[in-house]
């Protein structure tokens, strides 16, 4: 039990145990002191680790190698390297030693401490007292200081062990070459390589960790240079450094030079691995080759690899970022196919690109198949568990409730196959009136065998008919032979929800309480259906009752929950850092997607040290600290906070800690939003001087900022000069062209655009239709607006309610008021037209 609790992160229960042992008189033995100790030091609680430590040998324990050892570790993992020696200089004198990854891992600790006596030490002990060959030590202490930084003290030791006329082994230099780059002092790293070369002990190895080196400096030119000099010295480049080199010349737009370099490596018979296919992958979709990018990424299969996860999100980004949207439905239909299970972040990364896209249909199908999806995990998952719902409740000491003896989850032996015309005909039945007694005389009328599966598609696809599809629920589980599960529970529970029926949705939570099929995810779908609509004082007294209830939150109902409290409608931004860092302490790690929300609702409301704060701590939890940074500057700049954002930018520029494109273009932005335009290009420059090329969304702000000015010239240069540095401008920077031109009344000017795009791609998207026709309209252009409607259709792109009253009181206003009687039609014809489609 004290395991259980300490895994958990639950210490109140820890000590609450500890208690109860010491009322009912129950000794700790020597394995109870080390799980004591062991749980602490997880949770990071270094002084109560020290204290049980210390209560251990005063209850007369005799504390063996395993508790040591657990203590050593404790302390290397807080970076107390100093407690550590103390510990490990007790062992010592006991005759006590540790094992070799212990061994390293306090040779790290105490490295990056400084201490280079206490490395010392442990080198001479680890040679002495567990006699470990003095070659493999060596190489260790270097590897430790090179990790630390300590570049000096690693060159010192190399030249002790000159001295000592000692064999010096390759590795020692390419684990100083290693150090040398990471410390940015590539000129060193040129020197030890010229030495390694007149020894004769290059490897391909030590040429690509300087190449690498180079790279990260953005000096391409350098590394391209070093990669053709180590070819005509009659070394084969790795797979890895043909990869790196590839990255970035796609980066740059050399699209011809990647794929020549992809092309070589073939030739060569380098194999390449999943990282290089998915890099020329990458080159072959950024100039919407997309048929070549297929044959590329189906060669792994040839090869003999199979694609993870990671490779169809790498193709998922780079489709989504040139608007491929209809090849992105094709990547998560062969995930489907095989057999590999879709993340949420690749469903969320697919339904965002669709939506920018305005295709809405094909967001409907992704999130069809995410539904679908979760349902086959959900019903492994519970399958496997062994455990029933009543049981698990009546552990709970939930015993005030008559449960009703049904096992819910043994409908998941059952194959998940259903007849499709099936599901179609009750669809068809659902949606064919609004009078339930019709209704429910048709179901009667069907000869149709109900399984979970088939009702919870059917729930599924009817859910835009709320009403009809709840009664449907109510009345297929009276039918003789069929039981709810906990899935068309949830799925009920989320339609009440999502219409706000909260009286139903609550009693559709309790009915399943009662009949022992509750589940997590009911409680998170009605944190989130609350937390939705700004109902969050009810989303956190659900929360507070789904943890009393003994049901432990996962990291979505962290999510939705902390995003419902940081959204502007129900806003709670003290209850949302409590629960944020009750998520960290349980173990999760948050997403790009909760931390840009969270860190820019503390912005806005002016708490810029808990914003700061959270910031710099997530370096614990695995973010690397330009990226922490990164995010909090950009959600200063979104808060509209520039001042503060430019203080932690030369706060960050102290520390020499590199910050991506993106933060520059967020600064630009701002700067160019306050109307100072000056400081502006002045970052742009800055930018430059970084080797950081400025990025579309940097040169499309520039463009906004000009037309704004009625600087067209300006704007235009911009537009050029983008396209020059192989920038390809997106749907955004062609619709802020347009925007621009009307806005100057050149309404040619902007139609130009607009056919180019049609012409040479990006295609316009619902947004820029929208845009466009708001413009023409205001411009008393209503007619020619009302010709965008028939070609969004015509694109497969739906106009919405709103576009068609637009051209409709704009044609009004221009006295045009038999064609505004057209609109009208083609909006009716559009709805028939959909509804048909819908009974079809």
């Amino acid at each position: 039990m004290l395991y259980i609790g300490g895994e958990a992160n639950e210490h109140g229960l820890v000590e609450k145990l500890l208690e109860e042992m010491e009322e009912k008189s129950c000794k700790k033995d020597i394995k109870t002191w080390t799980i004591l100790i062991s749980q602490y030091g997880k949770s990071k609680l270094i002084g109560k680790a020290l204290e049980v430590f210390e209560n251990m040998k005063k209850c007369g324990f005799e504390t063996d190698t395993t508790a040591y050892m657990m203590m050593i570790r404790v302390l290397c993992n807080a970076d107390k390297g100093d407690l550590a020696m103390e510990f490990y200089k007790e062992m010592v004198e006991k005759e006590m030693s540790l094992d070799l990854n212990l061994y390293k891992m306090l040779l790290n600790c105490v490295a990056k401490s400084g201490d280079n006596n206490a490395v010392h030490l442990v080198a001479d002990n680890m040679t002495r007292v567990s006699e470990i060959p003095e070659q493999e030590v060596y190489g260790y202490v270097l590897r430790s200081l090179c990790i630390s930084g300590r570049i000096k003290e690693a060159l010192e030791l190399i030249r002790d062990l000159k001295k000592k006329e000692l064999s010096l082994d390759p590795c020692y230099f390419e684990i100083l070459i290693k150090g040398l780059c990471r410390a940015d002092r590539i000129a060193d790293a040129l020197e030890i390589l010229d030495i390694m070369k007149r020894r004769q002990l290059v490897s391909e190895k030590v040429y690509e960790i300087i190449i690498n080196g180079h790279l990260r400096r953005n000096d391409l030119s350098k590394a391209l240079d070093l990669f053709q000099s180590m070819k005509e010295s009659g070394y084969l480049p790795t797979a890895s450094t043909y990869t790196d080199l590839m990255q970035r010349l796609f980066r740059l737009k050399e699209y011809k030079k990647g794929c020549d370099l992809y092309n070589e490596m073939m030739e060569k018979g380098v194999e390449p691995d999943t990282v290089a296919i998915m890099a020329m992958v990458a080159g072959h979709v950024g100039q919407n080759r997309i048929s070549e990018a297929w044959k590329v990424f189906n060669s792994m299969e040839e090869r003999g690899i199979r694609p993870t996860w990671k490779a169809y999100l790498v193709f998922i980004k780079e489709l989504g970022k040139v608007g491929r949207t209809d090849e992105i439905f094709r990547v998560l239909c062969e995930m489907e196919e095989a057999k590999i299970g879709i993340r949420d972040e690749i469903f969320c990364l697919a339904v965002s690109c669709m939506e920018r896209s305005g295709e809405m249909d094909n967001v409907e199908k992704v999130k069809q198949m995410r539904r679908i999806s979760e349902l086959r995990s959900l019903t492994e998952e519970v399958s496997g568990s062994g455990f029933k719902g009543p049981e698990l409740l009546l552990d709970l000491g939930d015993k005030h409730l008559e449960y009703e003896r049904t096992d819910c989850h043994q409908v998941h032996s059952l194959s998940n196959a259903f007849n499709k015309q099936d599901m179609e005909e009750v669809h068809r039945i659902l949606s064919s009136s609004k009078d339930w007694a019709i209704i429910e005389e048709g179901l009667e009328r069907c000869n149709i065998k109900f399984t979970p599966e088939l009702v919870l598609e059917i729930l599924q696809k009817s859910s835009l008919h709320g009403k009809n599809a709840l009664n449907f629920f109510s009345w297929v589980g009276k039918q003789a032979g069929y039981q709810h599960t906990s899935e068309t529970y949830n799925m009920a529970i989320k339609i009440s929800g999502c219409g706000k029926d909260f009286m139903n949705m609550r009693r559709l939570f309790y009915e399943m309480k009662r009949r022992g099929c509750l589940v997590s995810d009911a409680w998170a779908i009605m944190i989130m259906q609350y937390g939705r609509t700004g109902l969050t004082e009810i989303a956190l007294r659900t929360f507070t009752e789904m943890k009393t209830d003994g049901f432990n939150p996962t990291a979505s109902t962290y999510k939705y929950l902390i995003i419902s409290l940081c959204g502007r409608k129900g806003r709670k931004v003290d209850e949302a850092i409590k629960i944020f860092q009750e998520m960290i302490r349980s173990g999760y790690t948050p997403d790009k997607e909760l931390l840009e929300t969270y860190l820019g609702c503390l912005c806005e409301v002016g708490k810029l040290l808990e914003a700061r704060n959270c910031a710099e701590s997530l370096s614990k939890i695995g973010f690397s600290a330009p990226l922490s940074y990164s995010l909090y500057i950009r959600a200063l700049c979104r808060a509209e906070r520039l001042e503060e954002a430019l203080e932690i930018l030369d706060d960050v520029r102290t520390q020499q800690s590199s910050l991506d494109q993106h933060v520059y273009g967020s600064l630009v932005h701002a700067l160019l939003r306050k109307g100072l335009f000056e400081q502006a290009l002045a970052k742009v420059d800055s930018m430059k001087q970084a080797s950081i090329h400025p990025t579309v969304h940097v040169y499309t702000s520039l463009i906004v900022h000009f037309f704004k000015e009625r600087q067209t010239r300006s704007a235009l240069g911009i537009f050029a000069k983008m396209e020059k540095e192989g920038c390809q401008p997106t749907t955004i920077t062609y619709s802020a062209m347009i925007h621009g031109y009307m806005n100057m009344g050149k309404v040619a000017d902007a139609w130009n655009v607009f056919h180019h795009m049609k012409i040479n791609g990006p295609e316009p998207d619902f947004k820029t239709y929208s845009m466009f026709i708001n413009c023409l309209c205001k411009a008393s252009k209503s007619e020619e607006a009302m010709q965008l409607l028939s070609e969004m259709r015509n694109s497969g792109i739906v106009p919405s309610t709103v576009n068609f009253r637009t051209v409709f009181h704009g044609l009004n206003r221009e006295g045009k008021q038999c064609l505004a009687q057209t609109v009208l039609q083609q909006k009716s014809a559009l709805k028939s037209e959909r509804k048909c489609s819908t009974l079809i």
